[in-house]
């Protein structure tokens, strides 16, 4: 695998290698904290992981974090988890978003595009003044520090508000996308209890108005907490009786006050879905994901304030916070709220030549559907701002790359990148010094240890393991909420391999230094980035009369596809005809998310089990890519041997 791809797709010329905000890092921490001065990237993330106090030190001085009171070291314990980053440090995450305001006070902080593809700007000035007397409006609401707030909301630029004026305050920011419904907002948001919410009346997406007040009266009446209501009336209807109009809280001219935080307090909480219960909520601190995002987005997206920053994403999905934390290295940040494909499936490049985007994000799907619709982006529009397409959601396949390569430019920086919401950051993915193979990530972040292993804990080179991280990070999660003895926390990541992050990615560490994902090690759907658990499904499916039982796999495919089939089995004397297929599909789109729909629904003789009564999901997805019975599965394991034949048989039909 290591000689596969001998000769580079892309490589960086001297010049951009030179300017690069990274190599400026190496020499300025190679004078003042003893990294290597020569080796290039290699011998930088070789030092970050050994010397992992100094790197972070290092960070947090090359991008001036403001401490308001001081650290009495970096790392006062290293374990995990719970390792304690900068102890006695306070700081505010919103202070360091809002920084450019005083240096760029009139020019774009945020780029808002909608259908039309006109982008409308919000000044660094606005944005500040917005947020200031938001988060004074939340103050008078009884809005206290650690205290959550919650947004049901697009991708706008009042969800940017309504973030930052939370974290001024030092409460707890939350949100959800408004294509989500009903049930899977509450099972995110019923957990961490928030005080107050805000709300659209509805939102636009492939040229339609979809009116999502039903869904917030829902809301209001199961969320007993809430203090305050806020609407914004995105589709111009009045807001609902007893709640607040965004216009009332966001028109004073007053400077926002930074409540200075401890390094681990709160910032957010993110949702991801394991295999069984309610999504995992996830908690972040503002001290974390600050360095975190600055060491990613200043160092290796390369992003500063000359640069205009766009992923396609939504508010529930971590992407969107990663997106927002732009702000952190001046950048103007690029909002899109809208289908991917509206009007046509070249509207993102079109957002990008708009909006003048110097980092491009999306999907790898988004890439593979272009591909498929012969979308020529460098003919049909201009990109010479553009400097890097930037990749996740699921691995961008060989050809991917290729297309890219041939159909946007030669000169063009490809980054496929890798990580989680777990830890809203990547692993690996995108070093601008370092040259680009296809099919592969360019190398680990930095003070990133990642590792493969295999099942003993041995590290691998050149074959596919486990996905492991084995020190610390900043943005790891400070904790799960409601989980009071960190036992869900330690189950989900420390279990396999004590003391080290297993993250449930297959991956192959190249003797060259770079990076393959292979899909998820274990059964989580990874719908586009988004994830979702299998419970999730089966909740909302079993609830028909007509469903006896159901077993529902996502399966990464060799073209970079992802095939999601439903296995339902029957109830006596049901029928698997259109009538039933649409309820279930439309089931699924309006109690969990129009993205988790299958993409085939097959009925099946019956779900296998293990001994313990479990669904059998990771063989079963196994059996889907191909590999033999005996190998998928320890035949001692499961209820019933012959149910497994099926999906056998059907892995061989699809071959």
């Amino acid at each position: 695998m290591s000689t596969a791809n001998p000769l580079p797709l892309w490589q960086p010329d001297p010049q951009r290698i030179a300017q690069a905000q990274i190599t400026k890092f190496q020499s300025w921490a190679a004078e003042h904290h003893g990294a290597p001065a020569l080796g290039g990237y290699p011998a930088l993330h070789r030092w970050s992981v050994d010397e992992l106090e100094a790197f972070w030190k290092a960070v947090t001085q090359w991008f001036d974090v403001r401490f308001t009171s001081p650290y009495a070291r970096v790392l006062g314990d290293r374990s995990m988890p719970g390792a304690e980053w900068f102890p006695g440090a306070t700081l505010n995450y919103a202070e360091h978003a809002l920084r450019a305001a005083a240096t760029r006070a009139d020019e774009p902080a945020l780029l808002h595009v909608d259908e039309t593809h006109e982008p409308r700007p919000v000044t660094w000035t606005e944005l500040r003044r917005q947020v200031g007397s938001l988060a004074a409006e939340l103050r008078a609401l009884g809005v206290r520090p650690g205290d959550r707030v919650s947004g049901y909301l697009p991708n706008i630029p009042q969800a940017v508000v309504a973030l930052l004026a939370t974290a001024a305050v030092g409460a707890v920011w939350t949100s959800c996308a408004p294509d989500f419904g009903a049930r899977s907002v509450l099972d995110r948001f019923q957990q961490v209890e928030p005080v107050v919410l805000f709300t659209v009346d509805g939102y636009r997406y492939g040229g339609k108005e979809h009116d999502r007040r039903d869904v917030v009266t829902e809301l209001r009446r199961e969320l007993p907490t809430l203090r305050a209501v806020v609407h914004i009336p995105l589709l111009g209807t009045e807001a609902p009786e007893g709640a607040l109009e965004w216009s009332d809280l966001t028109s004073a001219d007053v400077d926002p006050v930074f409540e200075p935080v401890p390094f681990d307090h709160p910032l957010w909480v993110l949702y991801s879905s394991g295999t069984t219960g309610l999504p995992k909520a996830i908690v972040q601190s503002q001290g974390g994901i600050l360095v975190e995002h600055l060491k990613q987005l200043g160092l290796h997206c390369d992003l500063g304030p000359g640069d205009r920053f766009f992923w396609y994403t939504s508010t529930g999905w971590m992407m969107w916070n990663f997106l927002v934390s732009g702000l952190l290295t001046g950048t103007t940040v690029i909002l899109y709220d809208g289908s991917p494909g509206y009007p046509d499936t070249g509207a993102q490049w079109r957002i990008a030549e708009r909006t003048g985007a110097t980092l491009f994000g999306t999907s790898a799907a988004y890439v593979m559907a272009c591909r498929k619709a012969e979308v020529h982006p460098s003919r049909d529009f201009d990109l010479s701002t553009v400097r890097c397409v930037a990749t996740t959601g699921s691995p961008l396949p060989p050809d991917g790359f290729r297309w890219l390569h041939d159909e946007v430019r030669e000169d063009l920086w490809i980054a496929s990148v890798s990580g989680g919401t777990d830890v809203c950051s990547c692993f690996a993915g995108a070093v601008p010094t370092l040259p680009v193979h296809i099919g592969e990530l360019q190398a680990p972040c930095l003070g990133t240890d990642l590792q493969s292993w295999d099942p003993n804990g041995t590290p691998l080179v050149d074959e596919v393991g486990e996905l492991v991280v084995t020190n610390p990070m900043p943005s790891m999660p400070i904790h799960f909420w409601n989980d009071p003895d960190g036992s869900r926390y330690h189950d989900s990541y420390f279990a396999m391999y004590p003391g080290v992050w297993r993250h449930g990615d297959w991956i192959t560490l190249t003797s060259r230094g770079s990076v393959i994902i292979h899909g998820r090690s274990d059964s989580t759907l990874n719908r586009q980035g988004v994830r979702m658990g299998s419970a999730d499904i089966y909740e909302a499916v079993e609830r028909l009369p007509e469903i006896k039982e159901s077993l529902v796999i996502g399966v990464e495919q060799p073209d970079g596809g992802y095939w999601m089939p439903l296995f339902v089995q029957l109830a006596p004397g049901a029928a698997l005809d259109d009538a039933l297929l649409d309820r279930i599909k439309r089931t699924i789109r309006e109690r969990l998310s129009p993205r988790h729909v299958p993409d085939e629904v097959i009925e099946v003789p019956g779900i296998p089990h293990t001994l313990t009564g479990k669904r059998i999901e990771v063989p079963v997805k196994r059996l889907l890519q191909g590999t033999p019975l005996d190998k998928a599965v320890n035949p001692g394991s499961v209820d019933d041997l012959e149910l497994l034949r099926f999906y056998e048989e059907l892995a061989r039909k699809r071959a």
